[in-house]
């Protein structure tokens, strides 16, 4: 209690205004309470620190959107690269055929059937990417012609997308 205030019983006169702590001035304390500007504003003080460097914090986030990945090649949370491809089975040979901001074309020389393609495509891209075949998994679209291969081995996405880009020029 404040110095010089009396206790009271609840249902009385009190701090909060006539008519004691129910009603109104309970309603009021809480939108007091769920808007800390509201309360700073009535109480003339600071209810909550500021944060400091806000404004660098939306930079560095400005910047990581910027200097991440584009194209067909990203990388995901955990850091492995992941290679969005678009594949056409039933090709005569293995061959990239193009590379498009969405996805990298490869022709698979393999029928769509019993992912007989898709054992094609790891093969073929394990020999671009100078990797073994047990370091690429069909991440996503193993029924699809949109597919998504990850690379689990330390391959920044720079270097994945120049060697495909140099086996797109060379076929």
């Amino acid at each position: 209690l404040p110095l010089g205030a009396r206790w009271r019983p609840w249902p009385g006169p009190s701090i909060f205004g006539p008519g004691g702590a129910a009603g109104s001035s309970v309603a009021l304390l809480r939108s007091l309470l769920s808007a800390p500007r509201r309360l700073e504003q009535r109480l003339g003080v600071r209810a909550m620190p500021r944060p400091r460097g806000r404004r660098m914090n939306e930079e560095k986030a400005k910047d990581s959107i910027l200097s991440a990945p584009r194209g067909p090649v990203k990388v995901d949370k955990s850091g492995s690269v992941l290679v969005a491809i678009h594949a056409k089975p039933g090709a005569k040979a293995n061959a990239i055929t193009d590379m498009s901001e969405e996805a990298v074309g490869v022709a698979i020389a393999a029928p769509p059937s019993d992912g007989e393609a898709n054992t094609e495509l790891i093969a073929y891209l394990a020999k671009v990417l100078q990797l073994k075949k047990s370091e690429l998994v069909l991440y996503k679209g193993s029924r699809s012609r949109e597919k998504v291969v990850k690379i689990q081995t330390l391959l920044s996405p720079e270097e994945v997308h120049k060697r495909l880009k140099i086996a797109a020029v060379t076929n």
